[in-house]
């Protein structure tokens, strides 16, 4: 009994007709009959009644549907764990982050996830949260971790809470304090000179929508940047940023982070994935560590 010849016969049984099974199976009409027929002959019994055209199970037939239906079912789930073990073998995932998470939490996982699967390529692609959405809904990126909540316009995204990032101000340790020192709020921010993110990062949108909530709009020295770009400006003098706390540290010498007070900034990071397609075998077994890191 041939794997190939159970697959012919379920097809038939299914679709009660020969020629309409040979099309579903992709193979000529006759070569599926004689299929049939070798099934029929080792198993020493007629497996369909052909009467004026029309196409019965006999009761051999009847007696083997479910046995060859729970084969083939048992192959299939037999090469689809085979897949998914080679799947952590090879292949890639392709992680979108936004720059303070990739500076903090990304490294030491990325590390053990190479470690258990060395065979797997690591794609990253650093951005701010809303251009990491509409990557994700895309389908250029497998997994993304991004701020919520979520914008209005996001595809459904599946989402997963990881940290709660402080946000801070940013300045040059080469002028004075902003504030004349010790802890600002949003209010503070009035006349002082800021650079801002590029359209697409959310950190634009927060920091913005604060300003507004505070009464007045933010005055920008220089906009347009990326978060190492951001820092540089703001290392040299050219204005405030507010930014993650846990970037300042990896920021380099030259910039003192202030504390906000009364109602500080938060943004919560949660990773991200499309509801409607599970994510590759590699990509749930980093999200698996990603989650529990």
């Amino acid at each position: 009994m041939q794997f190939q010849q159970l697959v012919y016969f379920v097809a038939v049984a299914e679709t009660r007709h020969f020629t309409r099974a040979a099309e579903r199976e992709h193979v000529a009409q006759p070569s599926l009959s004689q299929q049939i027929k070798s099934l029929e002959r080792e198993l020493g019994a007629e497996l369909f009644s052909r009467v004026r055209g029309n196409i019965t199970l006999t009761d051999a037939g009847e007696a083997l549907l479910p046995l060859a239906r729970r084969i083939l079912a048992d192959a299939d789930t037999a090469r689809l764990e085979v897949q998914e073990l080679a799947q952590l073998r090879r292949g890639r995932v392709r992680l979108g982050a936004t720059p303070s998470v990739c500076t903090g939490l990304l490294p030491a996982v990325l590390r053990d996830f190479h470690a258990a699967h060395p065979g797997i390529e690591l794609l990253i692609e650093e951005s701010g949260s809303l251009d990491l959405v509409r990557e994700l809904a895309r389908g250029v990126l497998d997994l993304a971790l991004i701020a919520l909540p979520l914008p209005p316009s996001a595809p459904a995204l599946t989402t997963v809470e990881l940290l709660t990032e402080d946000l801070v101000v940013v300045s040059s340790a080469d002028l004075p304090p902003p504030g004349g020192g010790g802890e600002l709020t949003i209010a503070d921010l009035r006349d002082e000179p800021m650079v801002m993110f590029r359209h697409g990062y959310d950190l634009r949108d927060l920091t913005v929508t604060a300003c507004r909530a505070a009464g007045f709009e933010p005055s920008f020295t220089v906009e347009g940047g990326e978060m190492d770009a951001v820092l540089g400006f703001v290392r040299a003098g050219l204005g405030l940023a507010v930014v993650p706390a846990m970037v300042v540290g990896d920021g380099g010498p030259g910039l003192r982070a202030t504390g906000l007070a009364g109602s500080p900034l938060r943004r919560t990071i949660a990773l991200a994935h499309r509801t409607d397609v599970a994510p590759p075998r590699a990509a749930r077994e980093l999200k698996r560590m990603l989650v529990g890191s």
